[in-house]
């Protein structure tokens, strides 16, 4: 797949502008449900209709592994949200600092997919059974995905935080959304630049699981890296749709755990001749995210309804 150098210019600069846009059309306005409604439909509509440009100019093969790729990238970042959710409830941000750490988060991800990308792609063209390695670390993270009993992830047990403590000068109080403060005359970190950094290493090991995960799907760089990229992009404002809807995908991360079981599963029975035909491959991503979210919807509000009734039997 031959992709050309204005292609990369210009899929780079609709993401800085992306960027800009979510940066600044969020400052100085009140967050809203609706307005991140609004905002996560959008990014989520660019991340399709690039996907159908793809589709056009390097064909529809191409085109399906892209949105095999994003749509399993979008749903393992609504699954990673909530521990972002776990990890500013545990530092107390407040809720209106909460856009800027997401905003620099996103950036960071962006730059260490791309990084973790190109190396895995790498590794595969020099030695092609490390394909065989990826496919067992996403066996191994569907199982422990599946089996885990929704314990939190607990952000106080990050070493990041020792690390920080003991190299920087850190204040105790919030100033802002600044990273920086000063006192007593002298410049210190705030504990949001904690938080910042707890939710860059949080999203690196996170990659541990997806990166392989697209790979197995695609081994073309461009459509890995920009399925990836796109799936990113508006997580901030899914972040906060997905804070007020907190327990409504219950179901999505055993939905996720059969996904990666799935890929990887696949993925060495390559190896023995075991060989999925593109468009069912989609289909059985696609349609396996897409029941277990219904589920959850469906579920959720099955309980509502139990709640309510059994609170008028109450009364």
């Amino acid at each position: 797949m031959e992709v050309s150098i204005e292609w990369w210019l210009l899929f780079h600069a609709a993401i800085i502008v992306m960027l800009f846009i979510d940066l600044f059309t969020s400052k100085g306005h009140k967050l809203t449900l609706r307005r991140d409604i609004l905002f996560s439909v959008i990014w989520i509509g660019i991340g399709l209709a690039f996907g159908g440009t793809i589709w056009l100019e390097f064909g529809a093969e191409e085109g399906i592994k892209y949105l095999t790729a994003y749509v399993t990238e979008k749903a393992l970042s609504v699954d990673n949200l909530f521990i972002f959710l776990v990890i500013f409830t545990y530092f107390s941000v407040p809720f209106e600092r909460q856009h800027k750490v997401l905003f620099y988060g996103i950036v960071g991800a962006v730059v260490f997919r791309a990084a973790f990308i190109f190396a895995g792609i790498t590794m595969i063209e020099l030695f092609h059974p490390i394909i065989y390695v990826f496919g067992a670390i996403l066996l191994i993270s569907g199982y422990k995905l599946f089996t885990q009993k929704g314990e939190a992830t607990d952000p106080g047990k990050s070493p990041i935080i020792d690390v920080c403590r003991r190299v920087f000068p850190i204040c105790k109080d919030y100033d802002g959304d600044n990273f920086l403060s000063k006192l007593g005359g002298s410049w210190v970190f705030t504990p949001l630049l904690i938080v910042l950094l707890v939710v860059e290493t949080t999203d690196i090991m996170f990659a541990l699981d997806s990166v392989p995960a697209v790979l197995t799907i695609t081994g073309e760089f461009f459509t890995a890296y920009t399925s990836n990229i796109m799936a990113i992009l508006g997580l901030r404002s899914l972040y906060f749709v997905i804070s007020h809807a907190m327990g409504e995908l219950k179901y999505l991360s055993k939905g996720l755990a059969c996904v990666l079981v799935y890929l990887g599963g696949k993925t060495i029975g390559g190896a023995f001749g075991l060989e999925v035909p593109l468009l069912w491959n989609m289909v059985i991503v696609l349609g396996t995210i897409g029941v277990f979210t219904l589920w959850s919807i469906v579920d959720g509000k099955s309980d509502r309804s139990t709640e309510r009734s059994h609170s008028r039997m109450i009364r």
